[in-house]
């Protein structure tokens, strides 16, 4: 995928030993919703596919078990077997006690449907640009509000299911209403372009930085403690501080204000709740007088 600010879908993959020059994917093509056109791609010498929080590729449907089904590579060639779920696992509708995997099998997880594409499948670079484009923010491109999501989810399900820590800085821009209505709605725009260059150049590879909605932004920082969060935080807000904003010969000063949740890989934490932790230290920091850290 091109650089957009979405780097990776899994932190530290374990690379398969192919020789593609891309990964395989798996495409979701059924049923309609917000996960249709979703590429996983398959990395990790087993990926366990389910409805549990802890899977690698999680999917929230009843029609699915908790652990649904396991694909694993083997040499050059990679396989999917059913881990006894209630509704079968299927390859172009046979049964998957243990199937190989080729290029352009459907694969059947309970009544979801996926497209089964190999790295070198033209087809492939399709799929992932037309997924880039869903999950691109238009005006910023950086990652959108669902990428984000979808990220905080898998990222979730990974502290918890190896007890790490994991940090959620939500951003807001101070006094944003005062640029449109004194700067017009095109200064606006370009403000968020420019504060959104400005924070993705600082992020590593292993995080997502998003626009969540509005004038309010999101990083996912996997790997990362209250400390280092807030540090990350603190240095984000100094450069958009010292950042010379300038639209139509006019210059004018842009802060922010941060909130950060941090946990530590704790059981049955949703994504809506994380959210709602880092929403109440930015909405503290707006009440302590905005361009501040809140932890």
């Amino acid at each position: 995928m091109q650089d957009s600010g979405i780097k990776t879908w899994r932190t530290v993959p374990k690379r398969l030993q192919h020789s593609r020059s891309r990964p395989p994917l798996l495409v979701h093509i059924y049923p309609a919703g917000p996960g249709l056109g979703s590429c996983h791609t398959l990395e990790d010498d087993i990926v366990i596919i389910g409805r549990g929080r802890d899977c690698d590729i999680h999917i929230d449907d009843g029609s699915v078990s908790r652990r649904h089904a396991r694909i694993e590579q083997t040499s050059d060639n990679l396989y999917v077997t059913d881990l006894q779920s209630t509704n079968g696992t299927y390859v172009n509708d046979v049964a998957a006690f243990r199937v190989k995997l080729v290029d352009g099998d459907y694969l059947r997880v309970g009544n979801c449907i996926y497209r089964f594409l190999s790295g070198d499948n033209v087809e492939t670079h399709y799929h992932e640009e037309l997924y880039r484009l869903i999950i691109i923010d238009a005006l910023t491109e950086v990652a959108n509000k669902r990428a984000m999501l979808e990220f905080l989810e898998r990222e979730l399900a990974r502290s918890s299911r190896h007890d790490r820590p994991l940090a959620l800085v939500m951003l807001d821009i101070d006094h944003f209403k005062a640029v449109n209505d004194e700067h017009g709605h095109l200064a606006g725009d370009f403000t968020l372009r420019e504060l959104a260059a400005v924070v993705k150049s600082t992020i590593r590879k292993e995080e997502m930085f998003a626009r969540y909605g509005g004038e309010e932004f999101a990083l996912v920082l996997p790997e990362t403690d209250a400390e280092q969060a807030v540090q990350v935080a603190e240095r984000i807000r100094d450069l958009v501080a010292k950042q010379a904003f300038s639209f139509d010969a006019k210059t004018f000063p842009i802060t922010v204000s941060l909130g950060v949740a941090v946990t530590h890989g704790e059981t049955g934490l949703t994504t809506q709740e994380f959210i709602r932790r880092a929403d109440e230290k930015l909405y503290e920091a707006k009440r302590q007088g905005r361009n501040r850290v809140i932890s």
